[in-house]
């Protein structure tokens, strides 16, 4: 029987019962309109990554692992899509959660129209997505956004819809779980998500470990500490070698 769609609402989270799933995000392209790219981070139970290699996006497209990787964008009549593939019942005990985040070339998420995320059981070419949310920049300034997280609850996982956005871009983003960046336009940047409250670095309180969600809104954040000073950083200029 095919699984009903679950059309899901920012904070609310639902049960993934398929062993690997694809994370497809979704928009519409136009003049103006800046590329997007996925990207994943693959989180300990601290709510950031165990080392750089944790990091999937475009320029290291497939993790050490092999469980976790980005699939080749492609054109389909509803706009463009960019996926990130993770087979879930084989990643290692040590991974709490996977962050499915979404970011842009330059301009901001409120010049992206129609960004929606959607969630596919892997073991399946076509049927309908096991979840949907659609994704709205907060205010409209983002160029990086967490779209959605898988996390571990007991002995399965579940889907979030999350939905918070970085004015700093995959640099903001990437730092505030630990990643060592290098690029020239780290040095001052913030890594405060937007639409947040004024206060220090932080990750999204959906990054606390699992919880259901009647208690999600009340979930603990975890300021996020400085990256490892002697690991080697990675480079997020997009390398001329990769292409679509």
């Amino acid at each position: 029987m095919t699984p009903m769609t679950h059309t899901m609402l920012k904070g609310s989270n639902v049960p993934v019962d398929a062993v690997a799933v694809r994370a497809v995000l979704r928009w519409t392209p136009g003049t103006g309109v800046p590329d997007v790219d996925a990207s994943a981070l693959l989180l300990g139970t601290s709510g950031r990554v165990r080392s750089d290699e944790d990091f999937v996006f475009y320029n290291q497209p497939r993790h050490p692992s092999g469980l976790v990787r980005r699939l080749p964008k492609r054109s389909v009549a509803e706009g463009l899509t960019d996926t990130v593939e993770a087979d879930l019942g084989a990643l290692d005990a040590s991974v709490d959660q996977v962050v499915i985040a979404a970011s842009t070339d330059g301009d901001a998420f409120q010049r992206v129209p129609d960004l929606r995320i959607l969630l596919f059981d892997a073991a399946f070419a076509d049927g309908d997505p096991l979840a949907v949310f659609d994704v709205r920049p907060e205010t409209g300034e983002e160029t990086a956004i967490i779209c959605g997280e898988l996390y571990r609850r007991g002995e399965g996982w579940k889907f979030r819809a999350v939905g918070q956005g970085y004015p700093t871009g995959l640099i903001g983003l990437a730092t505030a779980f630990g990643i060592s960046v290098d690029d020239s336009e780290a040095g001052d940047r913030a890594e405060e998500p937007s639409g947040a409250a004024q206060g220090p670095a932080q990750p999204p309180a959906a990054h606390a470990p699992a919880h259901d969600a009647a208690s999600d809104s009340a979930a603990a954040t975890h300021t996020a500490s400085a990256p490892d000073p002697d690991s080697q950083a990675t480079v997020l200029h997009r390398q001329p070698a990769y292409g679509y």
